[in-house]
């Protein structure tokens, strides 16, 4: 919906300095974003201002020195590290005679770009549309206030009407695809209750390395790169926990500061997996000046979405870029793990994350020992199979003695897959 950046496109950035701290926006973070989008930043103008100026945002004088820059070094956009107003942004537009772009269009216009998947296409075109529905009315006002008339007679008021009509016939359309999406999404996680499969969830702050850390330990090969929203679309895969047998890790896209409301709902369906979820694994950029900020911006999101009250594992990422921090579990009074200190670029702390995530998943084990006979040697491997064979010798008989250790609920598994034949065997509980 929106215009697509092209490559090497000019930019100018407008960042503006607040004295309210809830208003604050990081003006490194805007270059990253910028970047992202694959736009160049050919000026940054920076200003402080009490409160946004009604009519332009930043001051009239400020917007005047905008407009001289646009015209000297001929850039194609301008792009505000704020959220604008429709008015502000119609009024910004005319004056400066090029787009402008406001925070929450950019990062649209970065989802739209990294959406690879069906659903995530829908999710992006229903923000879009969503966003754009409040520049509609705005934009056509001047056509609202023709009131008929020599020359005058004409599309002004019923364009708008059916603009505004197809809008909403098309987002209903699209919130139609969208529900039979999470309708599906509904019955693969009551398939995974069912399984009493437990589910990780990757959660954290654009760019904190939730994909690199998802592909080093699942060996998936999820696009993982120095960018922010690498990531859109959720991807699940089964991993394999000592103590716990397999569990089903999600990544998920990643949160930032003031990340807008339409993207939110949006993307209902998708943060629905960290919402439902046993554990999840905050992933936090160790080496980042405002990890303390970010790690707040993460807790509000997962508040909006209803997802503030799953059990949290932090996960503190990126120590190749510390000096002297050392991989670690950090521990409360109970001595549960709270934390892992990690690198997930070059694998270097990640059997820690696994001893934490067996430690706080474990539920109640069963150990036992099996008199197998020989006939039934196929049980011997299905047990081998399963990898939780943790001794064996041979019985007088001919057969296996043969010492088992796995989850309680895989054991009620194989028991009634046996038709409790298996029970006949056990020679002691432990």
């Amino acid at each position: 919906m929106f215009d697509r950046h092209k490559v090497g496109e000019q930019a100018i950035l407008v960042h503006v300095e607040f004295q309210q701290e809830g208003e604050c926006e990081n003006l490194e973070e805007l270059e990253m974003l910028v970047s992202s989008a694959g736009v160049s930043a050919l000026k940054t103008v920076t200003t402080s201002r009490q409160s946004p100026h009604p009519k332009y945002f930043v001051g009239s004088g400020k917007a005047e020195e905008v407009a001289e820059a646009v015209k000297t070094i001929c850039a194609d956009v301008v792009i505000f590290n704020h959220a604008l107003s429709p008015s502000q942004e119609r009024n910004l537009e005319q004056l400066f005679q090029c787009r402008v772009l406001d925070r929450t269009g950019l990062i649209l216009d970065i989802f739209a770009q990294r959406a690879r998947t069906h659903e995530g296409k829908l999710q992006v075109e229903l923000a879009q549309l969503r966003h754009l529905s409040t520049r509609l009315v705005r934009g056509w006002t001047h056509l609202e206030r023709q009131k008929g008339g020599i020359g005058l007679r004409g599309p002004g008021e019923t364009q708008l009407e059916t603009d505004r009509r197809l809008l909403r016939a098309r987002i209903k359309q699209l919130l139609k695809k969208l529900d039979r999406v999470a309708s599906s999404r509904d019955q693969s996680r009551r398939a995974r209750r069912r399984n009493e499969l437990p589910t990780i969830s990757l959660v954290g702050y654009t760019n904190a390395g939730k994909s690199t850390l998802f592909n080093t330990i699942t060996g998936a090969d999820v696009y993982a790169a120095d960018q922010l929203f690498a990531t859109l679309d959720a991807t699940l895969r089964k991993i394999h926990l000592q103590d716990v047998g397999v569990a089903i890790l999600a990544d998920t896209v990643g949160f930032i500061r003031h990340l807008p409301h339409d993207l939110v709902a949006a993307f209902k369906a998708t943060l629905q997996e960290t919402k439902e979820a046993d554990l999840q694994i905050h992933v936090i950029d160790a080496s980042d000046e405002r990890r303390k900020e970010n790690i707040e911006q993460v807790y509000e999101v997962l508040k909006e979405i209803g997802a503030d009250e799953v059990p949290q594992l932090l996960v503190y990422n990126k120590l190749d870029k510390l000096e002297n921090v050392k991989p670690r579990i950090d521990r409360d009074h109970l001595g549960v793990a709270q934390a892992v200190w990690l690198s997930a670029k070059d694998d270097i702390g990640t059997q820690l994350l696994n001893q934490a995530l067996s430690e706080r998943l474990a539920k109640s084990m069963t150990q036992c020992q099996l008199n197998i006979p020989p006939t039934q040697g196929r049980l011997r491997g299905e047990l081998y199979q399963m990898n939780v064979v943790t001794d064996e010798q041979f019985s007088e008989q001919g057969g296996w003695l043969v010492e088992v250790r796995m989850p309680t609920q895989d054991w009620h598994r194989l028991v009634k897959l046996s038709g409790k034949e298996i029970e006949k065997l056990v020679v002691s509980h432990h």
